[in-house]
């Protein structure tokens, strides 16, 4: 398990996920994308976090397209997704809120996306050492019957790193973007 004294790690609780589905409480500030800077630039929406499971979904959004006659959404949209549903797994696992970094990502993409399609990817923790997290998810489109595969995941995340402060939401608004 990863150290405890990490200052900046907050502990999952019930306030975090709601017991009686599994999905984010939306009355929470440290659940998962309700106010973190990256989730509403992408418009990534969860879904749910279980012990050793998350989901969260993208809808479609033409910003994100990386194919204009077809309408299939970039790669680099899909991996974000990816990574970021594998750390709220991680989280999900350790019943904590840390920081914690991607030693590797692999990405097998099994077909383009389809046009107006969202996103939704499903990543489990499949196994938990003292210092790594081991991941691995599909990135669906459709539900149900019709859902398809449109690429897979595996992926480690080490533990106990040093990194930003995610209480503070304030850290992305001191990037400049190139202005001089």
């Amino acid at each position: 398990m990863p150290d405890s004294q990490d200052p900046n790690a907050s502990d999952l609780n019930s306030n975090d996920l709601d017991s009686s589905d599994g999905k984010a409480s939306p009355e929470t500030p440290a659940s998962p994308g309700l106010s973190h800077p990256g989730f509403q630039e992408y418009q990534f929406n969860p879904i749910y976090m279980e012990e050793g499971k998350a989901s969260i979904s993208l809808p479609y959004n033409e910003k994100f397209v990386g194919d204009k006659t077809t309408g299939s959404i970039h790669g680099g949209i899909i991996t974000l997704l990816m990574d970021t549903a594998g750390g709220m797994c991680v989280m999900s696992t350790l019943k904590k809120i840390m920081v914690i970094a991607t030693l590797d990502l692999r990405m097998d993409y099994l077909r383009p996306t389809k046009r107006g399609m969202d996103i939704t990817a499903e990543v489990e923790c499949y196994e938990l050492t003292k210092n790594v997290a081991f991941v691995r998810g599909f990135a669906y489109e459709g539900e149900g019957d019709e859902r398809e595969a449109v690429a897979h995941m595996t992926a480690a995340f080490m533990l106990n790193t040093q990194g930003p402060n995610f209480t503070e939401m304030n850290r992305f608004s001191a990037v400049s973007g190139g202005e001089k």
